[in-house]
């Protein structure tokens, strides 16, 4: 564990220090474009953030390459490899397109593409765990499909979501906190090798957005870009194929001893993609939703509009943090959700906590205009938001003298007025 704890530190580190950097570089080339009808900040915000993401992951990559344990994970595989060639694609057109843009077919095209460079040294789909039967095994172009279709789906919904400052970046990471406690729990609790490129994988995902959110929360200074938001979904998918594609069902049977046992145990990968597509459930229900709905219109499904989730929230009446806090607790809601009812015995006691925390989610969501209020004894620590109005001081009681003074103030008023009025009549 201290080795993770090192290249996340690592990685949050470098990618934080070179934002800083890579927003002046950005404002010089300007990749600054004018703020439209369908952003919600105010002011031109540069964007290229994911210049300091990929330095972070390369800086990560390059620390577990020295540690001892780690470094078997670059030794027994090719999915580091494969992790940067298609990570280094996705990234450069994305840059390509914070700067100059780029068409949404070219775009979709590049994406392909880099999903198909790393399936070709790798990284893809090798057997669907099935319920009742077992791991079946997928041909190779079977395999390629449903890796490159994962691949394009998880980019796409990650960069869908990148409308509010610090939403994308705070959604992946508990998307891949979420996967490092799943994957770690398979390759140290039931020693499944195949597991590890997982846990590296959702490592440098957590440090690379936690180095940047510094930067991006509202109100954000840089954004990230296609440039990063396109990398992460990427980074995303390939963790998510790893631990969905390879780990072997038997070799779970062998430690539980009942395929009961290993069905519970297993229920987020059991089900083919049901863990990749818990943790980004929010952003695949705005995908599918935007999709529909621009068809319906006669519209293009790459057509920018103003009614993704985050902007329905901020027009019920939320606030810019609120609204973000709100899909940050869903996603955390229902990714951890669904690795608890995986890890405990006792999925009644995590349904009913599930359902009293939606309960308290829905009462949050549906008042909008709600704002608590601190104690006395904290406010000097909380926003200006939070602090109780404090009630006028009644008005003292006036000397002798003041009184006198307003009573001229008052009489000399009335005489203007007097001589006004004659004035306009004469």
């Amino acid at each position: 564990m201290r080795e993770y704890l090192l290249v996340l530190f690592c990685t949050a580190a470098v990618t934080y220090l070179l934002t800083g950097p890579v927003r002046k570089f950005a404002i010089a080339a300007g990749a600054m474009p004018p703020v439209r009808a369908r952003d919600v900040h105010r002011e031109p915000t540069p964007r290229l953030g994911g210049i300091a993401m990929f330095g972070g992951l390369c800086a990560g990559i390059l620390v577990a390459s020295q540690l001892d344990n780690l470094s078997k994970v670059f030794s027994q595989g090719t999915d580091i490899r494969a992790l940067l060639s298609g990570a280094g694609i996705m990234w450069l057109l994305g840059v390509l397109d914070d700067k100059w843009g780029v068409d949404a077919l070219v775009k979709l095209g590049g994406q392909m593409i880099a999903a198909g460079v790393m399936v070709w040294q790798g990284v893809t789909v090798i057997t669907l765990p099935v319920p009742g039967v077992g791991a079946v095994a997928v041909s190779p172009t079977q395999g390629m499909v449903i890796s490159v279709t994962l691949v394009v789906v998880m980019v796409n919904a990650v960069n869908f979501i990148d409308g509010l400052d610090g939403l994308a970046g705070g959604m992946v990471c508990i998307a891949a906190m979420a996967f490092f406690l799943y994957s770690y729990r398979l390759w140290y609790g039931y020693t499944i090798t195949d597991a590890a490129p997982a846990v590296l994988f959702s490592v440098l995902l957590i440090g690379m957005c936690l180095g940047f959110l510094a930067h991006n929360m509202h109100p954000a200074r840089i954004f990230m870009g296609d440039s990063g938001s396109m990398m992460l979904g990427l980074m995303l998918a390939v963790a998510a194929i790893s631990i969905t594609g390879r780990v072997d069902p038997d070799l779970v049977t062998s430690e539980t001893g009942s395929q009961t046992a290993t069905v519970h145990e297993l229920v987020p990968i059991y089900i083919p993609l049901l863990l990749p597509l818990t943790v980004i459930a929010l952003p695949l229900a705005d995908l599918l939703l935007a999709v529909v709905r621009r068809t319906w219109a006669g519209q293009s499904p790459f057509a920018a509009d103003k009614r993704h989730l985050h902007h329905r929230l901020l027009q019920v009446g939320h606030s810019h943090s609120r609204a973000v806090l709100i899909m940050y607790f869903w996603a955390a809601l229902i990714a951890f959700g669904t690795v608890a009812f995986s890890v405990t015995n006792t999925g009644r006691t995590v349904v009913l906590t599930l359902v009293g925390l939606c309960l308290v989610g829905l009462v949050v969501l549906l008042t909008p205009r709600f704002r608590p209020r601190a104690p006395r004894a904290v406010q000097s620590f909380v926003p200006p938001r939070y602090r109780r109005r404090q009630p006028s001081a009644p008005m003292a009681e006036l000397s002798a003298k003041d009184k006198q003074l307003l009573g001229e103030a008052s009489r000399d008023s009335s005489t203007l007025d007097d001589h006004g009025h004659a004035s306009r009549r004469r």
